[in-house]
């Protein structure tokens, strides 16, 4: 049987990256591919510890490699390099008489920085150990320039530091070696037949931080509903009015999304409202996934439905509505005080509705309002939202009382349902019990969980789907205290990388769960000192906690940390839960219930410092007892 390369992403859905290949990108792996010896392998703008560079190439016996392109015409305008004293020589461009700087561009001072970056990457397999110099290669290539002017041009660039000494480490070339089939001088280390500084060990953890990450695949693959998911993305009530309650997993956001972009597609205006700040962006994603099976792969409104849907939490909805008219001081004013419950679930409220009903400001109203986690929104919320609905529009709720984080969902009784444009209870027909995203193996452990610890008369408790399909799931309980939690919090942490063999985790794949900021904090800090970037909701800066949440997305190249309260509504295929002495049952039911099968296999270790979670935890096949309680 002949081998085969491994490329990553495959070949066949290099047409369909977020970021496409340039031409010059396409030209370089095509290169690579059929003139590298097949035991090197090729990663397509990994995701690498927060960087993303163009090409990385691994070989397990001798070293790894990383390349950028750049499709620049050196006669578009005039390129020069000019040496600093105490500084790397600098880029610049001239064109129509004005002088720039380029340096931010400078490739041959961004691969030197991959460099670095590769060279302090923690490898759990070595110990956190470093990599030697000697096994990274950094080379730029230009593949529409010819090599004697790339060379002459950044010939400064070079000797800054001795890289011109080495240039079997540093290539740099153009259209020349390319069109030549010049590998040997594309790559001078792919002639090499041994290296002692590489090994089988340090290849798999390299792999962890270069193979393409879940979420990536994820996001290229179409949206699939089942026969009940797809009726209510594509129809309405008579009366506009729908409320739908699912289990965990069983698709709610995914039926909203989709409704969204069915909408968006018939040229409504369409207002998607959250609880959760973090949740929008993983709405977003869906609904562009939806988008694209429904317009035949069309970019041009897959990339319109991110601004042209309005996409907001329910309080930075009421702000927006202040600031349109003239309240926003009154906003802030009530920001300022010290009950911040009656803040935002009264007082803000409030206002915003004296604005809506006061007949002389203009409100902006909406053909569709979709909220979802509708089981953390009051029903007063809900009344305003229905206000700024446009006669005849489409108001669609979807909920699941399990997941009431906030003890909210009791305020949803059958007479404020009625008042809500909702009668009766919730209708058999409308709920959604079969859990598509969980791996079967872990709701045994979720239904258990909600049986024992949950509220009865609020349990909706997800079903098995009858799946032909395998989706192993490994799953551990480990017990510790206090005093040893962020040490075994780390530890957990990178044990998905080491102990998921043959499967290969995904480093930015991994999700770390918190029930407090503070812990969430240590952690960062520890991944910090170890030089492991991560994508966090932590600061002590309320202003600057927000805009993180607001930027937290699955996409990011880095580890993913926040609280479990923020991950509501999010999903991952390996997770890292931290559960501290005291705890809130429903919040930790969400966080077991974040985890998304794969037929690779899925991964979820729980941290426990509760006591009364003890016997439970024993229940898992994977307990570990890692200090004596106190």
């Amino acid at each position: 049987m002949t081998k085969s390369r491994i490329v990553s992403p495959p070949i066949d859905q290099l047409d369909k990256l977020r970021q496409p290949l340039t031409r010059g990108e396409r030209i370089v792996f095509d290169f690579f591919n059929k003139y590298l010896p097949i035991e090197w392998e090729i990663y397509i703008q990994p995701h690498l510890n927060g960087l993303r560079p163009d090409f990385v190439l691994l070989h397990p016996r001798l070293g790894i490699a990383v390349f950028e392109i750049k499709d620049w015409n050196l006669q578009a305008m005039k390129y020069s390099v000019v040496q600093r004293n105490g500084k790397s020589p600098e880029l610049w461009g001239e064109k129509d008489g004005k002088k720039f700087s380029l340096q931010h561009q400078n490739p041959i001072e961004k691969v030197y920085r991959y460099k670095q970056e590769i060279h302090d990457l923690y490898c759990p397999r070595i110990g956190g150990g470093k990599l030697g110099f000697a096994v990274t290669t950094t080379g730029v290539i230009f593949p529409f320039a010819a090599d004697n002017a790339v060379k002459q041009l950044f010939a400064e660039s070079l000797s800054y530091m001795r890289r011109d000494k080495y240039p079997q480490y540093n290539p740099l070339t153009g259209a020349d070696s390319i069109h030549a089939k010049d590998i040997n001088s594309v790559f001078p280390e792919s002639r090499r037949k041994y290296s002692k500084f590489m090994n089988d060990d340090l290849a798999k953890d390299l792999r962890n931080w270069l193979v393409e990450p879940d979420f990536a695949k994820t996001q290229r693959q179409p949206l699939e509903l089942d026969r009940i998911q797809s009726h209510f993305a594509k129809t309405r009530t008579k009366l506009g009015h729908r409320r739908i309650k699912g289990a965990a997993g069983s698709g709610k956001s995914l039926v909203l999304a989709a409704r969204a972009a069915e909408l968006f597609v018939e040229g409504k205006e369409v207002l998607v409202v959250t609880f959760n700040i973090t949740l929008i962006n993983y709405l977003k994603d869906i609904a562009v996934r939806h988008l694209k099976d429904i317009t035949t792969n069309n970019l041009k409104p897959t990339k319109r439905i991110r601004k042209d849907i309005t996409w907001l939490n329910f309080h930075s909805w009421c702000k927006r509505v202040c600031q349109e008219n003239d309240s926003y001081e009154e906003f802030k004013n009530l920001l300022g005080t010290k009950d911040k419950d009656s803040v935002f679930n009264t007082d803000i409220p409030n206002l915003v509705a004296s604005i809506v009903d006061d007949s002389s400001n203009v409100i902006h109203k909406y053909d569709a309002i979709l909220v979802d986690e509708g089981q953390d929104f009051r029903p007063n919320w809900w009344d305003l939202l229905r206000k700024v609905c446009k006669k005849g529009g489409e108001m669609l709720l979807v909920a699941d009382a399990t997941q009431d984080i906030y003890n909210t969902a009791r305020l949803w009784t059958n007479e404020s349902m009625r008042g809500a444009g909702f009668y009766g209870t919730w209708v058999r027909r409308l709920e959604l019990h079969v859990s598509y995203r969980l791996p079967p193996l872990l709701i045994q452990y979720a239904r258990k969980f909600a049986q024992q610890f949950l509220p009865k008369d609020t349990v909706d408790i997800p079903e098995a789907e009858q799946d032909e399909l395998i989706y192993p799931c490994t799953l551990k309980w480990v017990q510790t205290n206090m005093e040893s939690a962020t040490q075994a919090c780390i530890e957990e942490l990178f044990s998905l990388v080491t102990d998921t063999d043959p499967d290969i985790v995904s480093i930015p794949d991994i999700t770390f769960l918190t029930d407090t900021n503070k812990q969430g904090r240590d952690m960062v800090s520890v991944l910090k000192d170890i030089n492991v970037k991560s994508l966090h909701t932590f600061s002590e800066d309320e202003e600057e906690s927000r805009r993180q949440k607001v930027g937290f997305y699955m996409g990011d190249a880095r580890i993913k940390a926040t609280t479990i309260h923020s991950f509501k509504g999010w999903e991952s295929k390996a997770i890292v839960i931290f559960i501290g002495e005291s705890v809130d049952k429903s919040l930790i039911y969400t966080g077991l219930t974040r985890l998304k099968r794969n037929v690779q296999g899925s991964y979820l270790t729980v941290i426990s410092c509760a006591k009364e979670l003890i016997s439970y935890g024993k229940t898992w096949s994977n307990y570990i007892q890692r200090n004596k309680q106190r």
